[in-house]
């Protein structure tokens, strides 16, 4: 079970995050959650490997997981850039249970099983739901952290973490936020709908966390670190992996 992070009598509150990934929708999937601490950087993190699965299931994943990781006792509050999952859970779901786990249209739910569980956990809790707009210029930085675990688990199909040991993913090239808004927000009202694709491109950013570069020696917060084929590390790195 998590500890609360934030401390302060009646106001303890967990601040969380929450995202899901499909290369292809289907295709390629994971979850992952991070927790903040109470100044807002993460304290500790997981993602876990889906196989092949859509990007409405990694998002519905993920909040599972994260209910599930964290304390009941405390009040929770969820950050996350899926209008479907969030609406699924908050403005949905009571309908749905009405009808008997079946839509307005009489057709069963979609990703039923994990909407039930996901009402499971939320029954009895404080949990409040916030949505964040994804890949926006100095966006949520628990919600990027979530974003970026997402989908570099999702790629690499292997669990990671705090608890593991892992160092928590960068931004890919290709998702990094631009100025003048980020992309077009996911429409709540098509559940098939997925995150679109993004292009890879080459060069730097500054580093949002502490990482390790691929030649093992580490990289701190707001260093320029370049895309490599391992991840992300010294620009120097990089260019002898291309050359």
């Amino acid at each position: 079970m998590a500890k609360c992070w934030h401390h302060g009598g009646m106001h303890e509150q967990i601040t969380a995050a929450c995202d899901g990934a499909s290369k292809g929708n289907p295709g390629p999937a994971a979850w992952a959650w991070v927790i903040g601490d109470a100044t807002g950087e993460v304290h500790r993190w997981q993602a876990g490997p889906l196989g092949t699965a859509t990007n409405n299931v990694a998002e519905l994943t993920a909040l599972q997981e994260l209910l599930e990781s964290t304390d009941p006792g405390v009040p929770l509050q969820v950050r996350m850039d899926s209008q479907y999952a969030m609406k699924a859970v908050t403005t949905w779901l009571p309908g749905w249970k009405r009808k008997g786990w079946k839509t307005a249209a009489g057709t069963p739910v979609a990703n039923q099983a994990l909407v039930m569980r996901i009402d499971e956990l939320l029954t009895g809790r404080a949990v409040e739901f916030v949505y964040v707009p994804a890949h926006q210029v100095d966006g949520d930085p628990l919600n990027a952290a979530a974003d970026a675990a997402a989908s570099h688990t999702a790629r690499t199909q292997r669990e990671a973490g705090t608890s593991l040991g892992s160092d928590l993913p960068e931004p890919e090239a290709g998702a990094a936020p631009r100025a003048g808004g980020g992309r077009a927000r996911k429409p709540a009202a098509e559940p098939g709908a997925g995150r679109p694709s993004s292009g890879r491109t080459r060069g730097s950013l500054k580093a949002r966390f502490p990482g390790r570069c691929r030649c093992g020696k580490p990289y701190a917060k707001g260093e320029t670190i370049a895309k490599n084929p391992d991840g992300w590390g010294h620009p120097a790195c990089a260019t002898a992996a291309t050359g």
